[in-house]
């Protein structure tokens, strides 16, 4: 039987929509609540959030924007950040927001790629040396204005994401892209209005940016971000102070987490995305706080689509299930196979969630959107993730997923945390590498894998660093792994 796992159409988009206005739909009614509190004392209410995002938008148009326009944000880590983000968005302009960073090349790459209108520039970052657009240092304030409504399907806002060959890519997605995240309410948050929402990620992070803000501020919840700089072991103790009821981050600030003690007598259960979550953390996190982590699958070209949740936890060793509204299969030669095969990750091209196209491309035409994922579905629509197509690692002719290597060692006392790598040691010959902290020495290693592992999956070489590099998301970086090591041997890696 294809698997294909079907859950029902979506609920369609109201028209004319505007993304921002369905965000603040409950500010008025909420309008004395906290909408924001930061860690370091500011509290905004949702009365003084819908102020500030009606006089920039207004003051933006003064400026002499005009609907459809591109703003180009080169923002820092604060409040500004999702305010600029919302009234963009209200007046109809089309927010671009990047990572603080980028470095001017970079940055002037993008910005030849958008062609903004304006950009937004905080003090101290980079910007593009070649762009003749309108430069913003500070938020122009204006008369407050209507929010410009129109087709759901319209632009609404366009997010970076890494591209084939080193180039980033634009990613164009629709105003009711947000409509389309009230699938995650149920399917993975639990969200409730009386909830407190706290993410450990920056403003600028979009992760942060959905489910830390925009999402708990559309069903009239609090949420909660961490001042800039906040190490890991101080994230309880401060969700603790503001009575947090979800927390949010990637595994890798759960595994620096877990090495404090816990206690948050109202968190409800933890919520985790951005990376692959083993089993081995799930647990550790359930027996120190005595709460459930839910993890969610998605991209930027759709957010979150598969996840576990409250209502249904995710089996044992599978990511969730697929959302309600979504429509999931496993792709070979681009038509779907057999339940319980692995294959590549596919979303239905109907999704609401689904981007418009990317930056320069038409719009996709095929009716499935293969998300350069590995995976496999059982019947019951349990999704077994294998990591990125380009993850994956070569043994022999054999594909191994880095993920299934390194579940096995996670699992020997000693191992604090580890990362398997295709590295290259000679001429077209490459190895499955394994880069590990803690002091277990290579001899138990070795004895390990052969105890738990398939020759051909097995590490050809064991090597111990003080620390993995993970990115400001908290991302394991395996590229850079690579790229060290092979430089370090004599091999130039070729991006």
């Amino acid at each position: 039987m294809p698997a294909v796992f079907d859950q029902g159409p979506p609920e369609p988009c109201p028209t004319p929509f505007n993304m921002a206005a369905y965000v603040l739909g409950q500010a008025d009614r909420l309008s004395d609540k906290p909408a924001l509190i930061t860690t370091d004392g500011e509290v905004m209410r949702y009365s003084d959030l819908l102020a500030r995002v009606t006089r920039v938008a207004g003051g933006l148009r003064d400026c002499g924007l005009e609907p459809g326009d591109r703003v180009l944000f080169r923002l820092g880590n604060s409040p500004r950040f999702p305010i600029a983000y919302l009234a963009c968005i209200w007046a109809g302009l089309v927010p671009v927001p990047l990572s603080a960073q980028l470095t001017t090349t970079e940055v002037d790459g993008i910005a030849k790629q958008v062609d903004p209108a304006a950009l937004l520039v905080d003090e101290g970052l980079s910007r593009p040396g070649t762009s003749n657009a309108l430069v913003l240092h500070s938020f122009p304030e204006g008369t407050p204005v209507e929010p410009d409504l129109g087709d759901p399907n319209r632009l609404a806002y366009i997010v970076f994401t890494s591209g084939t060959g080193g180039k980033s890519r634009g990613v164009c997605h629709a105003h009711r892209a947000i409509w389309a995240r009230r699938m995650m309410y149920d399917g993975w948050y639990g969200l409730r209005e009386d909830d407190r929402v706290m993410h450990a990620g920056a403003f600028n992070w979009t992760y942060t940016l959905g489910t830390g803000l925009m999402d708990p501020w559309s069903v009239g919840a609090t949420a909660i971000i961490p001042a800039p700089g906040t190490p890991c072991g101080k994230l309880m103790p401060l969700a603790a102070q503001n009575d947090v009821t979800i927390f949010a981050a990637a595994p890798g600030v759960y595994r620096q987490i877990l090495k404090s003690d816990i206690s948050v007598p109202t968190l409800r259960h933890g919520l985790s995305a951005g990376e692959h979550l083993s089993d081995n953390l799930r647990c550790a996190w359930n027996a120190q706080t005595g709460t459930d982590l839910h993890q969610a699958f998605g991209m930027s070209e759709c957010s979150t689509f598969i996840s576990g949740s409250p209502k249904a936890p995710a089996r044992p060793g599978s990511s969730g299930r697929p959302q309600k509204g979504r429509k999931i299969a496993i792709l070979e030669d681009g038509a779907p196979a057999p339940f319980g095969t692995s294959g590549a990750l596919a979303i239905a091209a109907r999704d609401p969630g689904l981007m418009l196209h990317y930056l320069g491309d038409a719009p996709p035409k095929a009716d499935w959107f293969d998300t350069g994922d590995l995976a496999k579905m059982d019947e019951d629509g349990s999704i077994t993730y294998l990591g990125r197509a380009d993850d994956l690692m070569n043994a022999g002719g054999f594909r191994v997923s880095p993920l299934e290597v390194e579940a096995c060692f996670t699992q020997l006392t000693g191992v604090s945390t580890c990362a398997a790598v295709e590295i290259k040691i000679k001429q077209d010959t490459s190895v499955i590498a394994l880069f590990h902290e803690g002091g277990t020495d290579e001899h138990s290693l070795r004895a390990h894998a052969e105890t738990h592992l398939a020759r051909y999956k097995q590490p050809r070489l064991y090597i111990p660093v003080d620390a993995l590099p993970y990115g400001r998301n908290g991302k394991l970086n395996r590229r850079v792994l690579r790229q060290t090591y092979e430089a370090d041997n004599g091999w130039t890696h070729q991006t």
